[in-house]
């Protein structure tokens, strides 16, 4: 039902066919959404050639690039007639290039170091417990919420350990992972290629719950998954990867990146510090609302296979990071004033981004008893059917979906702020001057954030019905108003 505070309630609508589609999509092993080969081939596509491109990214940013292509790199377009002059000698040029990356003793190190750090965070650190959403078999995932805790260890223990810290004999150098990078991107591509062949297997013979299965090809449940939330032990290892490594190596690469810029160019590179300061703040953010990522479309939707935790593993570190880690080698040449002026910008769309964020979180908590704006929120009451695998028997939920506030303007208004964000980070790379391949990560952002919004609403019309089409009357754009 809708309510909107002045009485106007639409008929209740048959969940027949609603339920039908739903039973259907999860037996397929898809969880309300349609998911891997046949559903985005362009996607796949970039899944194919993402180990090799995440190599390639490494070495573009690389000193050994600097000293072999100098000048290269900001000049992709003079690359690319280069190479149209001679394919052959450009295309194994640019393989070998990317096959030179390869694992190294200080990578691995770094690497595994940084991880058991995060694991015994993960552990040890208190919190309350608290819920993501229910699954269609009544499946209620649940979390230690101590992502503040672990954000401020993590970052305390890493300037600790380094040569900025206490030590008197620190164990390494504040620049370590620009160092290290491209020796731990080779290791975490093989790593994770490993890890995702055991989740393939864990899911399909020894699930953590009844969110599991096979959709009949082996190379559908490998990019895909076959496990919503595999867990070793108590220890769950989407919120692990996703979250304590993933996130935190991007937070921290930043701060990295633009101490070995100073020590290299013996000056502060405004564009790249102030670039690592709001993306640190960003993520301070992400980690505020680490539970509410819990409850997004990554967690309940996507299976842990290739796609989610390889990219999480490997694709974050080195498409996240590039427009930092690219400014080590070819600084911005940004100028305080120009610099601050795209620092604030990035700044407002953090804070809008979480501000949104948080204005859904509260409306869910008080269970829409609450105002927004300033006024009684709109919000429908969709009723959904959850499943017992062991009886057969459905069971009939809830969940209101807001219609006021920012969620009101569009149905993914917050996807508006992320990219405006993500686009300030990569222009304080100067592309004027440094070319396009800084720009690589705002424009895949973009597409992902578009498909994802796409897929979002595909797994709402399974799993809501009527009720959904209710909703997107009210809210008919979904990112930005008048353009999606």
């Amino acid at each position: 039902m809708v309510s909107t505070r002045s009485g106007s309630t639409p008929a209740k609508p048959s969940a027949d066919s609603r339920s039908s589609a739903s039973k259907d999509k999860y037996d397929e092993g898809t969880n309300y959404v349609a998911a891997g080969i046949e559903a985005n081939p362009y996607f796949f596509a970039l899944i194919i050639a993402a180990p090799f491109l995440s190599l390639l990214l490494g070495y573009l940013t690389s000193p050994e690039m600097a000293a072999d292509h100098p000048g290269m790199a900001t000049a992709p377009l003079t690359m690319a007639k280069t190479c149209l002059s001679d394919l052959p000698v450009c295309g194994r040029t640019v393989l070998m290039a990317g096959l030179s990356v390869t694992p190294t003793t200080e990578g691995i190190q770094f690497i595994l170091g940084f991880m058991l750090v995060a694991l015994i965070l993960e552990q040890l650190l208190p919190g309350e417990i608290q819920t993501g959403p229910e699954t269609l078999t009544g499946h209620l995932p649940k979390y230690v919420d101590n992502a503040i805790m672990h954000c401020i260890a993590s970052s305390a223990i890493f300037w600790a350990g380094s040569n900025l810290g206490p030590l008197t004999d620190p164990f390494y150098d504040f620049g370590i992972i620009y160092d290290t990078f491209t020796g731990s991107i080779a290791f975490l591509n093989i790593f994770g290629l490993i890890f995702c062949v055991f989740l393939t297997w864990k899911g399909l013979n020894h699930p953590s719950t009844d969110d599991c299965g096979s959709s009949g090809s082996l190379v559908k449940d490998y990019l895909w998954g076959t496990e919503l939330y595999p867990r070793i032990g108590s220890l769950d290892l989407k919120r692990f990867i996703n979250c304590r490594f993933s996130m935190t190596f991007w937070q921290l690469a930043g701060l990295s990146f633009a101490y070995r810029s100073y020590t290299l160019h013996g000056e502060m590179d405004w564009g790249l510090v102030l670039a690592a300061t709001s993306q640190y703040l960003y993520l301070l953010k992400f980690f505020v609302w680490e539970i509410g990522y819990m409850r997004s479309i990554d967690i309940i939707v996507d299976r842990a296979g290739f796609e989610i935790q390889w990219g999480c593993l490997v694709w974050v570190p080195a498409v996240y990071t590039l427009h930092t880690r690219f400014l080590v080698q070819n600084p911005s040449g940004l100028g305080l004033p120009v610099a601050s002026a795209l620092f604030v910008l990035s700044l407002a769309g953090v804070l809008l981004n979480f501000l949104a964020d948080r204005e859904r979180d509260v409306f869910r908590a008080q269970n829409g008893k609450c105002l927004v704006w300033g006024k009684p929120p709109r919000y429908i009451v969709a009723e959904y059917e959850i499943i017992d695998r062991k009886t057969g028997k459905t069971a009939t939920k809830k969940s209101l979906l807001l219609a006021s506030g920012f969620w009101g303007i569009a149905r993914h208004f917050q996807y508006t702020f992320e990219l405006t964000a993500a686009w300030s980070w990569c222009l304080l790379a100067n592309p004027l001057q440094n070319g396009v391949l800084p720009l690589f990560y705002a424009a895949f952002l973009t597409y992902l954030l578009i498909d994802r919004a796409e897929r979002d609403s595909n797994k709402c019309h399974l799993k809501y019905g009527s009720y959904y089409e209710e909703y997107c009357k009210l809210v008919p754009w979904k990112i930005l108003p008048g353009v999606h």
